[in-house]
């Protein structure tokens, strides 16, 4: 057997003892248990592994394959290996004496060269440093002590800097050759290849092809896949819109080994959303006029989009007509701008009002209408006590069942209808309120008053109008003296 030894296959594991199913993460130790080391420092350690045996047959037979350098039973050990082994599962079920101490990261690797390469240092989030100059290519930052960095131009992205300003920054790597710090503005795109690139890195991804998985995409001409979950925060119906479209994306997994690299836009859209959050809600307020985008509708309203904040735009607060379903009013996407009517920022409740941005039909309700005056209205609604009737757009009274009819009403359907009109006299306007008492029973009582007062006057006309009849002719004799000093005359 040559000198490369190759770990054997891990064996069944005794009873009582359960391994993680493959591609699961390992559960942590605790102090008496075995020490678990990363998928990268399994993988770094192989390719070391490989990367010797080559190295020490380098020096061999050069004209033969190195391949065939390699005898059968090595090869076939190699195969074997590679073919079956597991090696999370060979972390997570291998036991380490008890009171090992748990091994630390290796701060560097040997390459096979002899090299030393310095391991990646991970990143810090909430870092800022002050620009201390621009050149060409590079922006060089002061990031505190005696600690300096630089990033590439191209992250400032346009936006004006100068010497002076703080930006927030991200730390990728040490470069020992220069003794800097290599940097990423945070939120920025970087450039990146196999060598340079890792998990959590924002990087530029043009889609290249669709398919019912997702988004095949290229990243510094790598080749990588966005996930249909992770393309928007909401839900993608048609990936076809997004071929030839360059957008950012966080890098969710990378394996330089295996060529494998999955990014996700959501995320990115996600942070972005988180940093807007915060500036947003420190500067909301009750009372402000502010632009939103609908993210969503629900038959209860629509969701807004302030800046990284949702808030609720309810169906009654979008007109001051009645509203039958959202979607008559907005759509998604749609560039709104709306009125911060409440907040509560305990339970992040933010409520909306579209509505509110336009004068009241209410406010010029006395100006068009008079109480006792008769006008016409459309059934909206019936209830059980009685019936909705609208007066003007937005404006609507209630013609109480006891006001429907001089009659006795058992049903109020029995009376109107849904979309009929109808002639209704107001008894009461209260515009703080927004009430408005009706009556359908006054109108005819009017009208049957009007009918008989109409009825008189005719008659009185028709009466007034005809010459007065002659008297008819006596023809029977008066009785009685003729005055000439009889006894009925005397005085």
């Amino acid at each position: 057997m040559s000198d490369f030894s190759i770990p054997p296959k891990p064996s069944a594991p005794s009873a009582g003892f359960t391994s993680p199913p493959p591609g699961s993460p390992a559960k942590a130790r605790d102090e008496d248990g075995p020490a678990v080391r990363s998928q990268d420092d399994i993988d770094r350690q192989l390719d070391q592994a490989i990367d010797a045996k080559i190295a020490s047959k380098s020096t061999g037979d050069t004209a033969k394959p190195l391949k065939k350098q390699f005898d059968d039973e090595i090869e076939d050990e190699l195969n074997a290996f590679l073919n079956a082994f597991d090696t999370g599962t060979l972390e997570a079920t291998l036991p380490v004496p008890k009171g090992t101490p748990k091994p630390k990261a290796p701060e560097t690797a040997k390459s096979a060269a002899g090299k030393t390469e310095e391991a990646p240092e991970p990143k810090d989030k909430g870092k800022t440093g002050k620009i201390i100059k621009i050149s060409k290519d590079w922006v060089f930052v002061d990031m505190g002590g005696k600690s300096e960095g630089c990033l590439p131009v191209s992250q400032l992205e346009g936006k004006e800097y100068a010497v002076g300003d703080e930006i927030p920054i991200t730390i990728e790597r040490f470069d020992p050759n220069e003794g800097l710090l290599i940097l990423s503005m945070r939120g920025a795109a970087i450039s990146a290849d196999w060598d340079t690139i890792k998990t959590g890195q924002i990087v530029e991804a043009v889609v290249a092809r669709t398919n019912k998985g997702g988004l095949e995409v290229t990243v510094n001409n790598l080749r990588g896949f966005l996930p249909v979950s992770q393309i928007e925060i909401g839900r993608v119906e048609d990936t076809a819109i997004y071929l030839g479209q360059k957008f950012k994306v966080v890098v969710t997994e990378a394996n330089s080994r295996i060529k494998n690299l999955v990014v996700s836009r959501r995320d990115f859209l996600e942070q972005e959303r988180a940093e807007k959050r915060e500036k947003t809600l420190a500067e909301l307020a009750e009372g402000q006029t502010r632009e939103g985008v609908v993210r969503s509708i629900r038959e209860f309203g629509a969701f807004v989009d302030l800046g990284g904040v949702d808030g609720l735009l309810h169906i009654g607060d979008m007109a001051w007509t009645r509203v039958q379903k959202p979607e008559d009013i907005v759509r998604v996407g749609d560039h709104v701008s709306v009125k911060v009517l409440k907040m509560d920022p305990e339970k992040s409740r933010i409520s909306l009002g579209l509505k509110q941005l336009v004068k009241s039909p209410w406010e010029k309700l006395s100006e068009e209408f008079s109480v006792g005056s008769t006008v016409n209205g459309k059934v909206t609604r019936i209830q059980e006590f009685g019936a909705f009737v609208e007066l003007a757009p937005g404006v609507e009274g209630l013609v109480h069942v006891s006001e429907l009819s001089p009659n006795r009403v058992r049903r109020v359907n029995d009376i109107v209808k849904t979309g009929q009109e109808v002639e209704v006299q107001i008894l009461s306007i209260d515009a703080d309120q927004q009430r408005v008492s009706l009556s359908m029973k006054a109108v005819l009582a009017a009208r049957e008053e009007a009918a008989l007062d109409a009825a008189d006057a005719a008659a009185e006309a028709a009466a007034a109008s005809e010459p007065a009849k002659p008297k008819p002719e006596r023809k029977v004799p008066l009785k009685g003296g003729l005055g000439d000093g009889g006894p009925l005359f005397k005085f």
